[in-house]
């Protein structure tokens, strides 16, 4: 297959909340489109886009899957992005590679929080945007109720381009007001040529159209000032001004469907071709200067046998089999080699990719996800693909003892693919801590981690990582002395200790006159005293925020050693310590969360009883923003709370802020079940 020009290329991203059918609907564009003989179903487990295991017993999409159409002449890239929550790394990798996103609502729900999210992202990128009302056939299914959702929520600038013919179980079509006529083919068959609008429609059909109209005469002043003259627009003319306008994001066409039926899809097809921009009307996504071959990497599937597929764009330029190119991330040359165009986890090989479009390669050895691939070296870094910062950790352990390599570099390919999963090791508890978007997505994480690579891992709470310091001076000796016949040991050193300021850092003042501690000793003192610093004697956890000064001591010409400083420096720390009355510190997390206006009552109580303190509220078209500071011991089971509260429908997000003292009785709570852990361990 030779490259497609540009300008016959549409890639489109499908983004909506989880459940409103956006697999269903790239299932049945691929059939109304003749790429399937059939239509797929999602409780079968026989879509195109869901083909994942974990997809399938689920019911539910997992990760992005790259499809493809011939329709009118044009080649469509379908990206069929998950819409829960938990994977909305997936959405942030589709929508960095295209021209418009087509975003689902449901009929039923309207516009859900994932839809509020998803819009903003495509927002930020500039990118056009195509709505499309699904699920017309459901019961309390309601298009008109959504279309004024989508216009009060996310812009008013969306309008209909579409009309349900009847509504719920009764659907018998779709109205195309841009060209005036309807489809009424039986359900679950391919849709025919167009038919006249049904006589019962005509009305309403008309009213609708002046609304297409105005909104889209307003953006070109020619075509306003022939439609004011009275002048019947030709409909080819409203549909090239209608491109224009979608292209700048000056109007925003919602169409309807009822995918499981195969009830409008003719209509979305041609409303993708003639409302999405080609790569040639809008550009490349990420513009490289100085290169005529560029390509980027948009995700990487890993799988073990066949290795990395590399799913990426090409940004200018054709690619071959045979193009080598240079990855700007490792500096090194890679082979194209096999070339893959992919229809869910369908893979034919071809002999290239034009500019714009999207394609697979396999086996490449160093690249992945977010990687710039050139065909010469020139300055500049890879852009940003603006992961989410994981909000959920757990702590995990293989089931068989000795498997931790095997548990990590599983992880590891895993973090390939989905670049929002972050392993790492917990320099204070141990604890090897997994990271995700949600329970969910490390979940799914480890089933794959156990089904890819034999890795059988167990998950439990991570421990919050507290951190102990001072509030007051103090003073102690510690003197070390042992006789064993023989040489023997003595060390004996006095030290001041007290809080630094932000109860942060660590420093060991050398304030000793006169040699009573000689120069080789004093580093030793040091050293014990930051051994004994790891482990508080409150909780066991790391103390900060402290300064050590070393002011007195003795030592003996024979029986002094490094090792005896050493235990005499950890024998006053301990001493002062518990005089310098040592507080527990704990991790306090901001975060932002965003409900429905009707949960802001239950989710602010619940942050209150969570000792969280209420930042602000940003109320915004039905969904309102809460920003609040939250201990992190309160947050590790939040995703779960939040989910109940709402109905499924809040979000959140969260980050590292600060360390605050904890309240006492919380505190006592926390140090009596270390001290009954420490007992049961040496029991």
């Amino acid at each position: 297959m030779a490259a497609l020009e540009p300008g016959k290329i549409r890639n489109v991203a499908v983004v909506g909340h989880r459940g409103t059918g956006k697999t269903s609907l790239v299932e049945a564009l691929l059939f109304q489109s003749g790429e399937l003989n059939r239509l797929g179903s999602i409780e079968a487990g026989t879509t195109v886009g869901d083909w994942d295991e974990d997809e399938q017993r689920r019911r539910m999409s997992i990760a992005l899957t790259l499809t493809h159409a011939s329709w009118q002449g044009r080649k469509i890239n379908l990206l069929d992005v998950p819409g829960d929550p938990g994977f909305q790394g997936e959405a942030r990798c589709a929508l960095r590679v295209v021209e418009g996103a087509l975003v689902v609502v449901s009929a039923v729900m309207g516009v859900e929080v994932g839809t509020n999210r998803l819009w903003r992202m495509a927002d930020d990128l500039g990118l056009s945007r195509v709505l499309l009302v699904s699920m017309l056939d459901r019961e309390r299914a309601d298009f008109f109720r959504a279309l004024a959702q989508l216009q009060a929520q996310l812009s008013p600038k969306c309008v209909a381009v579409h009309l349900p013919i009847g509504a719920e179980h009764e659907l018998a079509g779709i109205v195309d007001v841009l060209h005036m006529c309807a489809y009424t083919s039986p359900k679950g068959a391919k849709e025919g040529d167009p038919s006249p609008i049904p006589a019962g429609m005509a009305e309403l059909a008309a009213e609708y159209r002046e609304k297409l109209l105005d909104a889209v005469v307003e953006t070109d002043e020619a075509l306003m000032e022939r439609y004011l003259e009275g002048e019947e627009l030709d409909p080819h003319d409203v549909a090239a001004a209608l491109k224009l306008a979608v292209t700048r994001g000056e109007v925003f066409p919602v169409a309807c469907a009822a995918p499981t039926e195969n009830l409008g899809t003719h209509a979305v097809l041609d409303l993708i071709v003639e409302g999405v921009p080609s790569p040639a009307k809008k550009g490349a996504p990420i513009t490289v200067e100085g290169t005529s071959t560029a390509a980027f990497v948009f995700k990487t599937i890993a799988d073990p046998f066949a290795g990395r597929i590399n799913l990426f764009r090409v940004l200018t330029g054709t690619i071959t089999g045979e193009t080598t190119l240079i990855d700007t991330r490792e500096h090194a040359k890679e082979r194209m080699g096999t070339l893959l165009q992919l229809q869910g986890k369908e893979h034919t090989g071809v002999k290239e990719f034009g500019e714009g479009d999207i394609g697979a390669v396999a086996k490449l050895k160093d690249v992945q996800t977010g990687d710039l691939l050139l065909d010469k070296e020139v300055a500049g870094v890879s852009p940003d693909l603006g992961f989410p910062e994981p909000v959920m950790s757990f702590a995990v352990t293989p089931r068989v003892k000795g498997e931790e390599d095997k548990l990590a570099a599983a992880i590891r390919r895993l973090a390939e693919e989905d670049p929002t999963l972050r392993l790492r090791r917990d320099q204070q508890t141990g604890e090897e801590i997994l990271s995700g978007m949600s329970q969910m997505h490390v979940e799914v994480a480890l089933e794959r981690a156990h089904r890819r690579f034999g890795v059988d891992v167990e998950l439990h709470p991570p421990r919050v990582p507290y951190m102990e310091t001072i509030r007051k001076e103090a003073r102690a000796q510690g003197r070390y002395k042992k006789q064993t016949g023989g040489r023997g040991q003595f060390g004996d050193c006095h030290i001041v200790i007290e809080p630094l300021e932000g109860r942060t850092g660590y420093e060991f003042v050398d304030k000793i006159v006169g040699g009573v501690i000689p120069n080789n000793f004093r580093p030793a003192v040091d050293k014990g005293i930051q051994e004994a610093m790891a482990h508080g004697e409150l909780a066991g956890a790391p103390v900060q925020g402290v300064r050590v000064r070393l002011v007195d001591g003795s030592y003996h010409n024979v029986d002094s050693s490094e090792m005896a400083f050493k235990i005499a420096g950890s024998m006053a720390w301990k001493d002062a310590y518990q005089k310098a009355d040592p507080i527990l510190l704990e991790p306090i997390m901001e975060i932002e969360i965003t409900v429905p206006d009707e949960a802001v009552g239950a989710v602010n109580g619940d942050l209150n009883s969570r000792r969280g303190r209420l930042h602000g509220m940003e109320p915004a078209s039905g969904m309102t923003t809460i920003r609040a500071e939250v201990p992190m011991a309160e947050l590790l089971t939040y995703s779960q709370s939040l989910t109940s509260l709402t109905g499924g429908r809040g979000d959140y997000s969260m980050h590292f802020l600060r360390y605050e003292e904890v309240p006492t009785h919380v505190a006592q709570k926390v140090i009596d079940e270390t001290r009954k852990a420490r007992e049961a361990a040496h029991s």
